[in-house]
């Protein structure tokens, strides 16, 4: 029985990528350096901000201190540029009041910085939809730690045993692997099917509605 979903964000819930991109190429832009097609960033994200940063940077600037420049450069456009061209991905909004219909207890967590999470999340939901919603913070361990997963457990008091983790990449499996829930993997996100299925999640869904089978 699932009492608690847990949503990861980017590449599940919302599909996020063009404003990652455009506000990536901002601050490769911003710095001096080439930037990237569209289609490049969806092998660039899943790991939090300050990895895309050091991917999209040439090798020879893949330092701390660069990647902590783009930081300064990309965090005030993203932030001003959050939802501009992100969507929901189709369904979603039905999957998410079919879950809710079942009482079903709904969470995020996510690699983005906590702050835009929030944001995100407030901009394409209701108030009241999620339970918690964490991002990256401060001194918290990123995905695939499943310290963010234990801090959503606890702040429900729901057991690992009723939780299901949905995300779309093999950092998501690895996150609900070592925090003891069950899987699902989506495949309309930035990762292949074959990421997903090297983790051997308890269910891989091809369409938002599918989800509800593994519940």
């Amino acid at each position: 029985m699932t009492r608690l979903a847990i949503f990861d964000l980017d590449g599940t819930l919302i599909n996020t990528i063009a404003d990652l991109a455009t506000s990536c190429n901002h601050a490769l832009s911003t710095l001096g350096y080439p930037t990237h097609p569209l289609d490049a960033y969806p092998r660039m994200v899943g790991n939090g901000i300050n990895k895309l940063l050091e991917r999209a940077l040439p090798p020879e600037a893949q330092t701390p201190a660069m990647v902590a420049r783009m930081r300064q450069a990309f965090v005030p456009y993203y932030d001003a540029h959050l939802h501009h061209l992100s969507r929901p991905y189709p369904n979603i909004p039905a999957l998410i009041a079919a879950l809710r219909q079942r009482d079903i207890t709904l969470a995020v967590a996510s690699n983005k910085y906590h702050s835009a999470t929030t944001q995100i999340i407030a901009h394409f939901f209701a108030p009241d939809t999620f339970a918690v919603v964490l991002g990256q913070r401060d001194g918290v361990a990123i995905k695939p730690d499943p310290t963010i997963v234990h801090h959503i457990l606890q702040a429900t008091n729901i057991p690992a045993s009723q939780t299901l983790y949905i995300g779309d990449s093999g950092v998501d499996m690895q996150t609900a692997c070592a925090a003891g829930v069950r899987a699902c993997g989506v495949t309309w996100g930035f990762r292949p099917r074959a990421e997903l299925e090297a983790f051997s999640p308890a269910f891989i869904a091809d369409e938002a509605l599918e989800v509800l089978n593994a519940v």
